[in-house]
């Protein structure tokens, strides 16, 4: 299993915390973000791992510089295109079951391996509850995941979706195209999940939608949200990324 991990956005929102660092350089317990999710990756043996970088992108080199398995793929365009332009850069990487994240949005290991274990040709957790305009809602019909987009009104969507998920192979090749046809329609402000809707419009695959179930899950884009993330982590993921690091100063 693969890993794409998005990290070329400047984290603005963030205010002086990324005026020198790439927003996933943000640290709790004296851990960065990014050393956090590769840490949740590896602990599940997932190494083969392709990270997304733009904006302080010689930052990402320096810290991970001979970390087997990690690849990288910069966007050049990060200030002119959102989250499905930097896919679309590193889309090709991909040939296998692969795990899709934001290396600003953290969740509890018992999300990830709830994700893992569950068989469908995309799995998505989803914290059922009453959403805000920012997030990124869902709509079902019939238990089946119809809609998924920041545009949903906030009474109509059902929860949000923390953007984290599992995608098979099999799904890779209409994936590709999908972001393609994007891309040429120049939809460079989409994010990911434009092209997702893209697949549920063409209604040919399993999609599992699984709850969060109150497990600690958390996006960071402004410094509250920083300090909401660092009150209620999941201590096991500051081990797991102590002990990564600690594996990586031995080696």
């Amino acid at each position: 299993m693969q890993a794409v991990i998005m990290a070329a956005g400047k984290g603005d929102r963030l205010g002086e915390l990324t005026k020198t660092v790439p927003k996933s350089f943000v640290e709790i317990e004296g851990c960065k973000l990014i050393e956090i999710n590769i840490a949740l990756l590896h602990a599940r043996g997932i190494k083969d791992i392709v990270i997304v970088t733009g904006y302080r992108d010689e930052c990402f080199e320096a810290l991970l510089k001979g970390q087997e398995g990690i690849r990288f793929v910069y966007n050049p365009f990060y200030e002119m295109m959102n989250v499905l332009g930097s896919f679309f850069m590193a889309q090709d990487a991909m040939s296998d079951d692969f795990i899709y994240m934001h290396a600003d949005t953290l969740c509890s290991p018992a999300i990830f391996d709830h994700m893992i274990e569950t068989d469908a040709d995309m799995v998505l957790p989803i914290d059922y509850k009453r959403c805000d305009e920012e997030a990124m809602k869902i709509v079902t019909k019939g238990g089946k995941l119809v809609r998924i987009s920041k545009e949903i009104p906030c009474e109509q969507g059902e929860g949000e979706f923390i953007g984290i998920m599992k995608i098979k192979r099999k799904v890779l090749s209409d994936l590709r195209q999908a972001v393609k046809k994007l891309m040429k329609e120049k939809c460079f402000a989409s994010y990911f999940e434009g092209a997702l809707q893209e697949l549920l419009d063409l209604n040919k695959y399993d999609i599992a939608l699984i709850p969060t179930g109150g497990e600690f899950w958390g996006e960071i884009d402004f410094p509250e949200d920083l300090e909401r993330v660092k009150e209620s982590i999941s201590p096991e993921l500051i081990e797991m990324a102590k002990k990564d690091g600690g594996n990586k100063n031995a080696g």
